[in-house]
């Protein structure tokens, strides 16, 4: 289905539903190493703007002044939990490509951990480094204490949401009811098992008409 409708990694054309995806199995996940010449760094004072540019880059955000608003309403004032937190993949000159935080929904009641803002600039997508980023994000989760994590993503970056599901993430059962029709377009996109109840979207329910 993606070679015929021929689709981005983050594809605005694809009709938009909110997933969130579970793991409470409570141990670690496998670990990939990052390709040579990359490595991974903690986030440190001054590292806004480069965040920003990252997920810029990925197209998470259309705007610099977007950006700033969503660092603002989810870590002004709260740098400090950001130093063994938030990660940066680094080249080895020193340039920040890729980012990931180990982090939480304050609205969230049930304790568990929210893997935050995965992205890697759109000129090194492609380099294996989406994989190794989410697996270090997600141990250092465990790290923390976190039982439970959760993972907010959508039907637009429907690759990540498959590689989630790798990891061995499920359907929130609230989400699942919520989000029906845009489980059916993952189905479709990515034929991923742990989505097997769920039937496929008829292929033109997928894309947004205008």
């Amino acid at each position: 289905m993606e070679n015929i409708l021929n689709l981005d990694n983050h594809d605005e054309r694809i009709k938009y539903y909110e997933i969130v995806l579970y793991n409470d199995e409570n141990k670690p996940f496998k670990e990939f190493p990052l390709p040579d010449g990359y490595k991974f760094v903690f986030y440190q004072d001054g590292d806004r703007d480069k965040w920003i540019e990252i997920e810029k880059s990925a197209k998470e955000f259309k705007t610099y002044e977007d950006g700033l608003k969503s660092w603002n309403k989810y870590y002004d004032g709260k740098e400090n939990e950001l130093y063994n937190r938030m990660f940066f993949v680094e080249t080895k000159d020193g340039e920040k490509v890729a980012t990931a935080t180990a982090y939480y929904e304050p609205k969230d009641t049930s304790g568990a951990g929210w893997l935050h803002w995965v992205a890697v600039k759109r000129d090194h997508q492609g380099k294996g480094l989406a994989r190794p980023l989410i697996s270090h994000t997600l141990n250092q989760l465990r790290k923390l204490g976190y039982t439970t994590i959760k993972i907010p993503t959508q039907t637009t970056t429907w690759v990540a949401a498959k590689l989630y599901l790798d990891f061995g993430f499920k359907p929130i059962p609230k989400n699942a009811v919520n989000s029906y029709d845009g489980y059916r377009i993952l189905k479709t996109l990515t034929n991923h098992p742990t989505l097997k109840d769920f039937p496929s979207a008829e292929p033109e329910k997928i894309l947004n008409h205008k």
